[in-house]
């Protein structure tokens, strides 16, 4: 799809630049409607994005229903055991087939007219068609995207994206190496602001002290550290000795382009996407995952991670409004503390660049 936004910006304001010297992200990326509609196709169509969780399509004929860039997708088991990831649009007037996970189906039929697919895509069945000439069953078949299932998780993706062992590479080396957790509930905050405006927050502890006092008295601020990887950042720090909420060790909090996050603490871990949901609008989901033996008080737990969550919601619609209010211009970039900020807005520019020159030259 052609975007008038595309066609209209200068490019200049999306040339790279280093961390040392560093500004934020113009205001505009965060309020402008035509840039909303542009990302679906230059960042979310083109990227992994979280799907579903692997215990959801355990077994032949198990789906998810998921979406990426618009486009509407079944995660599904085929009858051999292989996950795939297929387009959830019938191929006759573009119905759907799936319209809420299940388990153990032996088929995929359109909810519009009963087109019937089997769990691999092909059309085998289409009523009354035939006296439709030149008509081949056999030809039909629904489009199928990247899938991969890692550590207990889904991602998918439509279009040209790293090859998802390169998008991960470095995380399993440093998460605990007993990856089963098992699933416990799902919270989700609608946020009036820009999905990037929440990832930016996320991407940086330099806001721990003012907005977050008592996760802040959990962490260490002063060894908290962030290291940067081609598709993901990870924010790290020792755990306060004895506290009785997380325990001993480490936090890890792992965001992967664009807008995956993983929080891993003792023996549990939380994973949150982020889903724009209109101009200046988006949804975070959070799932929430325990080990068998782990012990810890989950409905404290799930308390304190929904304060923090609350405190995140009320400084990002602050900012949104800021953004909004035409006072702001860009302003620089703390190298130290905001370095995965910087890196996720080079990853965003990147994507711009290539989609924006992609469409130009298609002209």
């Amino acid at each position: 799809m052609k975007s008038e936004f595309a066609a209209a910006v200068d490019l200049a304001w999306l040339q790279s630049q280093t961390a040392e010297t560093a500004f934020a992200l113009s205001p505009h990326c965060y309020v402008d409607p035509g840039l909303h509609a542009f990302e679906r196709d230059a960042v979310f169509a083109r990227s992994w994005q979280l799907a579903a969780r692997a215990e959801q399509v355990a077994a032949p004929g198990d789906h998810a229903v998921a979406a990426i860039g618009g486009v509407p997708l079944v995660i599904v088991r085929d009858d051999d055991g292989e996950l795939r990831a297929l387009h959830n649009v019938c191929r006759h007037r573009a119905g759907p087939l799936v319209t809420c996970d299940g388990k153990g189906a032996r088929a995929l039929t359109c909810k519009y007219h009963g087109w019937t697919y089997s769990l691999d895509g092909a059309l085998r069945g289409a009523p009354e068609m035939g006296r439709a000439r030149e008509f081949d069953i056999a030809s039909i078949r629904l489009p199928q995207v990247h899938v991969a299932q890692w550590r207990g998780l889904v991602f998918a993706a439509l279009g040209d994206v790293p090859p998802f062992d390169s998008f991960v590479a470095g995380i399993d080396a440093r998460l605990p190496a007993d990856p089963s957790l098992a699933f416990a509930q799902r919270k989700s905050y609608d946020i009036a602001c820009d999905w990037k405006v929440y990832v930016d927050n996320f991407l940086e502890g330099y806001h721990l002290p003012q907005v977050h006092p008592r996760l802040n008295a959990l962490l260490d601020y002063r060894s908290y550290a962030t290291e940067l990887a081609p598709w993901f950042v990870l924010q790290s720090s020792p755990l306060d000795r004895g506290n009785a909420l997380y325990g001993d060790g480490e936090a890890l909090y792992y965001w992967l382009y664009p807008n995956t996050m993983l929080n891993v603490l003792p023996g549990r871990m939380q994973t949150n996407r982020v889903l724009p949901s209109g101009a200046g609008r988006c949804r975070v989901e959070f799932d929430f995952f325990y080990s068998s033996a782990d012990r810890t008080d989950r409905a404290g737990d799930a308390a304190f991670s929904d304060l923090v969550q609350k405190e995140d919601i009320a400084i990002c619609e602050a900012v949104q409004r800021g953004l909004a209010s035409g006072s702001y211009e860009p302003g620089r970039l703390n190298p130290t503390r905001e370095q995965g900020v910087w890196h996720f807005h080079e990853l965003l520019r990147a994507a711009y660049r290539a989609a924006m020159q992609s469409e130009r030259a298609s002209r």
